[in-house]
């Protein structure tokens, strides 16, 4: 471990991360690995145009989902963490929550759908991905395990769930299948995430029909979570939005060129799994030390955002250079993405230190900021989308984004009760933390 001395990072909170998340990132890479192998063949298979139909349905759709989540995941977590006692009141109330938002979003979708409808796709298409948000309010267990720290339980749902899900769209490629048989099978994939979660929450010794809902926590549940409700609402705008834009603004191109850019975001968002892991994880701990020892708490946070540059930074440098050699998988209409790529994956280091900061916010009662940055990077994401797209294309939507992201993140240099945590970001970003900890060494 000398090398990690020699790096910055304090060798302890490093190897406490590493046993505690080390289960659940072996899972998710796994699942990543699996999604992007089958995903490379489903491209490959739809082409640029059914790739782009279908990637820019779900995004649409992803609009809603947030609705559906209710911002409640942290919340849970935080109420688990603090009122264990109170586990299946705890978890009944969330899963009734977010089953009746979900249930809300088949009809809301269809009025908006009424107003704001694609271009030259099939309302089928959206109604049966519109079930998404129902389908997934079992995930509230996911909060549970991560509560308490048992990646064991996630990873094996969400491998178990990426071979199935992976087996039934190769299925579909050799059997010639049309769009629509993969709409369902995305569908699918998440009705198989909410039946693993059930089935390991049951086998593990506890009972779901213990749980039970409580009017009075839903109010609290409500209460401080609203801001992130609307936050998440923020995020899906600016995480999904370009690949709507960038289909409905580029005339009879867009669809293509969607389908093209539906590549990009898949390997550059290839690894944005990673923060949310490791904050999952350490989350508990963070707030132990806030409560125990401000000093230590400061160090811990401080490390955590030298950890996230450290692994974005890397990914994004990798990814630079491999991105000609990535695009020899696809067939030669998904060529001009390459440089686009190499672009857009530079957002992940905003990416990984705004899912870090997050967390920071929430632990000190900043909830409402969560949805004042990320309002401000969808509006930004979207206006420069507006005048990019046009001239730039895929190339513009790129650009947008990483701004977008980094204004985001960076807003909280400009509220003064949230400067310090800025510039520990500032700090971490032109390795200045990282020198300091090499040099007193």
């Amino acid at each position: 471990m000398k090398l990690l001395a020699k790096t910055g990072f304090d060798e302890e909170a490093f190897k406490k991360y590493f046993k505690n998340t080390g289960l659940l990132m072996f899972g998710r890479v796994g699942s990543l690995a699996i999604k992007m192998v089958v995903s490379i063949f489903l491209a490959n298979y739809l082409l640029a145009n059914k790739n782009g139909i279908l990637n820019t349905s779900i995004s649409y759709i992803f609009l809603f989902a947030s609705v559906a989540g209710l911002g409640l995941d942290s919340f849970i977590v935080k109420e688990l963490h603090q009122f264990p006692q109170s586990k299946n009141k705890i978890l009944g109330t969330a899963f009734g929550l977010k089953a009746i938002a979900g249930a809300v979003c088949v009809p809301l979708i269809f009025v908006v759908w009424q107003f704001f409808p694609l271009n030259g796709i099939s309302y089928q298409i959206i109604f049966i991905l519109s079930f998404t948000g129902l389908l997934q309010s079992l995930t509230v267990i996911d909060a549970f395990f991560q509560s308490q720290v048992q990646s064991k339980y996630i990873m094996q749902v969400q491998v178990i769930g990426n071979l199935i899900s992976a087996a039934i769209k190769i299925i579909l490629i050799k059997s010639n299948a049309d769009l629509i048989s993969f709409v369902y099978a995305a569908l699918f994939d998440v009705f198989v995430l909410s039946l693993g979660y059930f089935l390991t929450y049951n086998r593990s010794g506890r009972k779901i029909f213990d749980w039970s809902f409580d009017q009075k926590l839903a109010k609290k549940l409500l209460s401080f979570s609203w801001p992130l409700i609307i936050s998440g609402i923020m995020v899906s705008v600016y995480m999904r939005i370009d690949t709507i834009m960038l289909k409905e603004l580029l005339g009879s191109e867009g669809a293509a060129a969607a389908g093209a850019y539906a590549t990009v975001v898949m390997f550059s968002e290839a690894l944005n799994f990673v923060p949310g892991a490791i904050v999952a994880s350490l989350f508990p701990a963070i707030l132990n030390a806030r409560r125990d020892d401000k000093q230590r708490y400061m160090k811990r946070i401080q490390n955590l955002y030298d950890l996230m540059i450290w692994l974005s930074l890397s990914f994004a440098i990798f990814i630079s250079f491999a991105s000609p050699l990535i695009y020899k998988l696809f067939k030669t209409q998904y060529a001009a993405a390459a440089p686009v790529l190499t672009v857009h994956v530079w957002g992940s280091l905003f990416v990984f230190l705004g899912v870090a900061s997050t967390q920071v916010l929430i632990a000190e009662g900043y909830h409402k900021l969560t949805f004042i940055r990320t309002g401000f990077g969808a509006i930004v994401n979207v206006v420069l989308n507006f005048i990019l797209i046009p001239k730039m294309g895929m190339m513009g939507t790129a650009i947008a984004t990483v701004v977008a992201y980094a204004s985001s993140t960076f807003l909280i240099l400009f509220i003064p009760k949230t400067r310090r945590q800025g510039i520990m970001m500032l700090k971490s970003v032109f390795l200045v933390s990282i020198f300091q900890k090499i040099f007193k060494r």
